[in-house]
């Protein structure tokens, strides 16, 4: 009887695979790494090779240079790769552009580590798609019963619908460069919102890998060099930093808002000086992490970096079996410490 931690163990280094030589999304440069994706508490420079999506190597390259791994190996969702007898198949999860699950299987084994994700549809990205294994390893960020998040399509009417009411204002957007912004976007074109949507300066570059990467965000134009009291009655997405800062203030009479599954804490809206708090996760929220447990019914649930002791009660009352990792490193709905050089100033996504 093969043990679960010959598989796979947490090191102070991330999710280590012993048979296969590998981390899975370790917090500091390794030999060799599997990345989830391309948020930068997951996908760091430096390792020696990097198996993941192309189009989370494709980001990678666009924050941190073409040269940020010693070797890039690409892989297609369903594909499969051998590492030392270990197989690494990447999996939809559901979370951003090339975001994956790695499952892993070893030995009639097969644990899968999640990275982040959510069941909820998503226009910029694959969905998740559930992967039947002995162990699920799940990220927790918004693991407590409270945190039941709307649909998305009535966070952007509340949007659309302060755009009529005040005309005469400017509406910003706090949205994380990788996958927020872009989901905002096209959830605005959906909507029947047409014309041009304004953005900041450091989130063009990913904007632009989206589009090439077919996500069609429509006609965009730059918040940048305009007159003082420019934009009313127009949206501008830029950094959650940026709204609260000295850019905001050329805009006509700005209402600023901010997309985020936090914003369901009304004191973090408050504390931000958040006018139209737009409750928008690209993470599971409570009812969607418990359905995922209860769908997949895998011998043991790991559970980490989050709110991990609300899951593991619901295991304990459902007869589901799990531990927490507790690992370190990994942070808030997408507020890692960007490591792009042209993006530390202006953003955490």
């Amino acid at each position: 009887m093969i043990r679960f931690e010959e598989l796979l163990r947490p090191t102070p280094e991330g999710l280590y695979c012993p048979p296969g030589d590998f981390h899975i999304d370790p917090v500091v440069p390794t030999p060799r790494a599997v990345i989830t994706h391309g948020h930068a508490d997951h996908a760091r420079a430096g390792h020696g090779a990097v198996l993941a999506t192309p189009q989370t190597l494709a980001i990678m390259a666009e924050r941190y240079g073409e040269d940020f791994a010693g070797r890039q190996e690409p892989a297609d969702y369903g594909e499969t790769v051998s590492r030392d007898g270990v197989e690494v198949t990447l999996a939809p999860a559901g979370h951003v552009l090339g975001s994956a699950q790695a499952v892993i299987r070893w030995r009639g084994l097969t644990m899968v580590v999640s990275g982040d994700y959510k069941r909820r549809r998503d226009p910029t990205c694959r969905p998740f798609e559930p992967v039947p294994c002995h162990v699920f390893v799940s990220e927790a960020t918004f693991g407590l019963p409270v945190f039941v998040h709307p649909p998305a399509g009535d966070e952007i009417a509340r949007l659309v619908a302060s755009l009529r009411q005040f005309p005469e204002r400017a509406h910003l957007v706090g949205a994380y460069a990788l996958g927020k912004a872009q989901r905002v976007i096209r959830l605005l074109r959906e909507a029947g919102w047409e014309r041009p949507i304004y953005v900041h300066g450091a989130l063009e570059r990913l904007n632009r890998l989206y589009e090439r990467e077919g996500v069609a965000l429509g006609p965009l134009a730059p918040a940048t060099g305009l007159p003082p009291g420019s934009l009313a009655g127009e949206v501008a997405l830029a950094p959650p930093s940026a709204i609260q800062d000295r850019w905001s203030r050329r805009f006509a009479d700005p209402v600023r808002a901010f997309a985020s599954g936090w914003m369901l804490v009304r004191a973090r809206a408050r504390q931000r000086g958040v006018e139209l708090p737009l409750v928008l996760s690209d993470h599971a929220d409570w009812p969607e992490l418990t359905a995922t447990f209860a769908e997949l019914r895998p011998e043991e649930v790991w559970i980490t970096h989050g709110r991990e002791e609300g899951l593991l009660r619901w295991c304990e009352l459902n007869g589901q079996p799990a531990r927490a990792l507790r690992l370190v490193g990994y942070d808030e709905e997408d507020e890692e410490a960007a490591t792009a050089p042209d993006d530390q100033a202006t953003e955490r996504s």
